[in-house]
Order: structure tokens, then C-alpha cells, then sequence
């Protein structure tokens, strides 16, 4: 399957800590406790779809720096197409992510001038309307390229990670917009349903997930026009090392066997094992299985995710 993937390529440096919050001291060693890798979020679900045998078309701003370069050798050594993706910024974006042992984690986001720039959209025309599926993370220059993706009647993903106000205004475009809807469950105060509720009152998605951490997700199914709402329960396949790109993993997951069955539930059944292996791993674009892999071990632990009907 063709998707069209636009979202942040950047550098990332994972850094282990022994707790939150940290204790001040001026140097501290570790041995194998430090990892830098290519990450963000536009790359860690390219990644993962292209491991799940997608052809995936990806848009992004890098950097001409070095790590633009090394960016781009890496998805060309990974068979990904480049063509989309521009060197137009002075220094490719970063992050530094401190995770401890229960694999929470503290990640800053150094986006440099990537919000200020607007992507180009004559040149993804064709390529999104060639896509079956759109997938639009919500950095500022793909409130274009949803319009372009709407206007071709695309369906339309999108993930708003941490989500405390349904009128977001900076979100906005992207939830009025988004076919499935993302988000995590980390913003929200107070009941999480109520929260979902509000969303689609608001908003109308056919599907939102809310991911709960360890606690699983929970899915609003209206693609029948009848509303219905579920929890997924999550399951334990290996040790966590880092819960960064977890998220990530979930939603991809997601996108490929939803554009590949239609079938809501079985798609988040296997979004969970696959974002449930990932956390084995550190590092956001790190951990995620092949196709075949997770078929194989999605035979043996299916039963093991609970999914609850939770009424209307």
C-alpha cells in the first residue's frame, strides 16, 4: 500500500537516568546507557510502516547541515524515497529524551525554525493523490498539505499527542480534519471517556484512540455511523527499556492494518502488540517489528488483548 507520510525528521539522543526528578551533580558516567539515533515523528512512523511493507512516500524539512546529509543516506540505504524531502532548513531539528527504568520519560524538542517554513504543495499533489492513505503529524506546514489531502477526499490520519483542550487552537486544523484521530492520554484532567466524547461532539472523527500508557487505549468506533466506544487493554511482550515512540508505534500500526482490513478492532489489536514489543527498545524509531514478525507473534498473544465494550 502507497502512504504519504509528512511529519519531523530529526536527531535523537537518549540518555538514561537512575530517576525523576534528577538529583544535581556536574558529571555522572554511565557504560551503554547513552544512544543517538535519527527519530521524530514523521520518521519513527515512515519506519515503521515501511517495516510493516508499505511503500511509503515521506515529506519533511531537514536540514543542510551534516545530519540532513546522514538523514538521507539513511533512508536511502533503508530503500525509502527522498524525493520529498527538503534540505531547507540551516540545522536539522533535534531532541534529547532522559528515560529512567519504568521507561517514563522527559523529551525536549529543539524544532528550530522548521515552524516558519511552508511546505510546497505542487510538489506532493500527485503523490497524495496517488496515496491510499494520508498520514499529517501536527507540525505547522502540513495545515497545507491537509487541505490538499481533504480536498482529494483522502482519508486522512493524524496523531495530536498531548491534548488538554478540545479547542486547542494550534491542533485545531488537524482534528477538524483528521479521519482517525490520535492523541495521548497525559493532557487530559479528569475522565478520559467524558474527554473522548466531548472530542467527537466536537469534531466528528470516524475513529479516535486514546492512548493510556500501560493502562492500554480506548477507541471510539463511529465508522458505521453508529458510535461505539471500547477499551483495549495492553499486554506484556518483553522487558520496557524506553516508552519513547510508543505512541508512535501504536498509531502506525494502526494505519497499516486499517487501510489494509478496515476492521477497527483487529487494527488496534494489533497496533498494541506492536507498540507493546517496540518499548523493548530505546529510541523513538528503534524496536519496530517486520510484517511477518508481528503476524508470528500476534498468533500467540491475540487472545491476551482484552477489548471491553464500554457503551455509546
Amino acid at each position: 500500500m502507497k502512504i504519504f507520510v509528512s511529519g519531523l525528521f530529526n536527531l535523537e539522543n537518549n540518555i538514561y537516568v537512575k530517576k525523576f526528578p534528577i538529583d544535581y551533580s556536574p558529571i555522572e558516567y554511565s557504560f551503554n546507557q547513552t544512544s543517538i539515533n535519527i527519530s521524530g515523528v514523521g520518521y519513527n512512523i515512515t519506519k515503521a510502516l515501511h517495516n510493516l511493507n508499505d511503500e511509503v512516500v515521506p515529506a519533511t524539512f531537514l536540514g543542510k547541515d551534516s545530519i540532513g546529509k546522514m538523514i538521507e543516506r539513511e533512508l536511502k540505504e533503508l530503500e525509502i524515497n527522498t524525493e520529498f524531502i527538503l534540505n531547507d532548513l540551516d540545522f536539522t531539528c533535534s531532541s534529547v529524551i532522559l528515560y529512567d527504568e519504568s521507561g517514563r520519560r522527559k523529551i525536549y524538542c529543539d524544532l528550530k525554525d522548521i515552524q516558519e517554513k511552508v511546505y510546497p504543495s505542487n510538489l506532493i499533489m500527485e503523490e497524495v493523490k496517488s496515496s491510499l492513505g494520508v498520514v499529517v503529524c501536527n507540525i505547522n506546514y502540513n495545515k497545507e498539505i491537509i487541505k490538499i489531502a481533504r480536498e482529494l477526499n483522502k482519508t486522512i490520519f493524524t496523531d495530536v499527542h498531548v491534548l488538554s483542550d478540545i479547542n486547542d487552537e494550534y491542533n485545531k486544523k488537524f482534528m477538524e480534519n483528521a479521519n482517525v484521530l490520535f492523541l495521548s492520554d497525559e493532557g487530559i484532567k479528569g475522565d478520559r471517556i467524558s474527554f473522548m466524547k466531548k472530542l467527537f461532539d466536537r469534531y466528528k472523527n470516524d475513529i479516535i484512540v486514546i492512548g493510556c500508557g500501560k493502562e492500554g487505549a480506548l477507541l471510539l468506533d463511529n465508522t458505521s455511523q453508529k458510535k461505539k466506544i471500547y477499551s483495549v487493554s495492553s499486554i506484556y511482550t518483553r522487558k520496557v527499556v524506553n516508552t519513547c515512540g510508543a505512541g508512535d508505534a501504536l498509531f502506525s500500526c494502526f494505519v497499516h492494518y486499517y487501510l489494509k482490513t478496515k476492521d477497527v478492532l483487529k487494527s488496534i489489536k494489533y497496533a498494541t502488540a506492536f507498540a507493546s514489543y517496540k518499548i523493548g527498545s530505546s529510541g523513538g524509531a528503534n524496536g519496530f517489528l517486520k510484517e511477518e514478525d508481528l503476524e508470528r507473534l500476534f498468533e500467540k498473544i491475540e487472545g491476551e488483548i482484552i477489548i471491553e465494550d464500554r457503551g455509546e
